[in-house]
């Protein structure tokens, strides 16, 4: 193993990797896991993947997890990177479709890596906040690890996320409120229970998990990004990992510097980012009166708010939101287009591909990545009539 300490996002204070870590000690931000980038690269050719397992753990030597510890694993990374030669014929578009993964989402990424951390370093019960897919994913791998896993959700979860967290094992507690509600009876409760907390961003291995969307993404596409990436945004470590990943994948002289623009896609009726994006904010209010069907986009606060304000900026991209009808309008389109079933969230992004066309601010021929985040099949309660 590489990592050599947990940096503080905010305030660059460093933390020990070796003991259980939720966030900076000093300014309660979140910690990044810092790799020693100069040793993994002599020890790791990108020449060496085409021979190694199709999952994430093929990155292995820039993840955490001591080298002779088995990690927690049920097959997770190596989706597919489809073409959309149907869906738009102006742009080279691509889907990431992670809704191959275990327990459909790419949740899963996260999930293997922080619970095999968590597992390492001693925890024995771990709990986390979700509106949906996160749940099922620490339920499944904490079952897989042999730990408790307790599983607090907005009463208006969908069931099928409810339904597979009970029946993978998992301590179920729904909750009248939102996923921060959710939280914060997490942050009464874990020290007397003794949980350890598995909250997005509130613990430094999930973002390791989800870093990997950038390393198999680059490698995908022989080690050249696209140009423009749209990502469903709720608690953003898919676009913060991936942007982490870049930033090491260019000190290993993997890629070059150029960067995709990156655009964060949230639904109109929870959309923090874009309000603050658009006010010029380095930071994120809290979004009132909450209301969407994509239950993965229905974030109020998010913690890791000032680091996409500052990627989206960094990277010449924007944001874009998206109205629940619009979204399920683009599942039907997509399915029918394409073959696949996404989710809501994944919709909203191919909604926000064509204002952003409209808008000019996607050009002919822009090789264009979109990541469907899961499986329609986890919202069929979107679709009653």
């Amino acid at each position: 193993m590489f990592v050599t300490y947990l940096e503080c996002t905010s305030c660059g204070l460093r933390h020990d990797w070796s003991r259980l870590q939720n966030l900076c000690g000093a300014c309660q931000k979140p910690l990044f896991a810092i790799v020693d980038l100069a040793a993994a690269g002599r020890a790791l050719r990108r020449e060496k993947f085409a021979a190694r397992e199709k999952s994430l753990w093929r990155y292995r030597e820039l993840l955490p997890l001591a080298a002779e510890v088995e990690p927690v694993s049920l097959g997770e990374g190596g989706t597919p990177l489809l073409r959309a030669k149907n869906f738009a014929e102006d742009v080279d578009l691509w889907i990431k479709d992670e809704s191959l993964n275990p327990t459909q989402s790419f949740k899963a990424r996260g999930m293997s890596v922080a619970v095999s951390m968590a597992k390492y370093l001693g925890a024995s019960k771990l709990a986390v906040p979700s509106a949906g897919n996160a749940g099922g994913a620490l339920a499944a791998y904490a079952a897989r690890a042999g730990l408790e896993a307790h599983v607090f959700m907005p009463r208006d979860t969908p069931r099928a996320n409810i339904i597979e967290c009970r029946e993978l094992g998992a301590h179920v507690t729904l909750i009248d409120g939102l996923i921060t509600d959710c939280g914060a009876e997490i942050g009464r409760r874990k020290e007397r229970e003794g949980w350890f907390e598995m909250s997005t961003l509130k613990e430094p291995y999930r973002i390791e998990g989800k870093k990997t969307l950038g390393y198999e993404l680059a490698e995908q596409f022989a080690w050249q990004l696209p140009d423009v990436i749209l990502y469903p945004t709720g608690g953003g470590t898919g676009l913060i990992g991936m942007w982490k990943a870049f930033d090491e994948m260019e000190a290993l002289d993997w890629v070059d510097k150029k960067r995709p623009r990156m655009f964060s896609v949230q639904a109109s009726g929870c959309a923090p980012i874009v309000r603050a994006f658009e006010s010029g904010e380095k930071t994120a209010a809290e979004f009132s009166n909450v209301h969407t069907c994509a239950s993965g986009l229905r974030v109020p606060k998010a913690i890791g708010d000032f680091l996409m304000l500052k990627i989206l900026r960094e990277s010449n991209g924007g944001v874009v939101a998206v109205d629940d009808d619009d979204m399920i309008r683009m599942v039907r389109e997509v399915g029918s287009k394409e073959g696949l079933f996404i989710a809501p969230e994944g919709a909203a992004c191919f909604a926000a591909l064509k204002s952003l066309r409209a808008a000019g601010k996607i050009d002919i021929g822009e090789r264009v990545v979109i990541f469907n985040t899961g499986s329609g099949i986890k919202y069929l309660d979107c679709y009653e009539p």
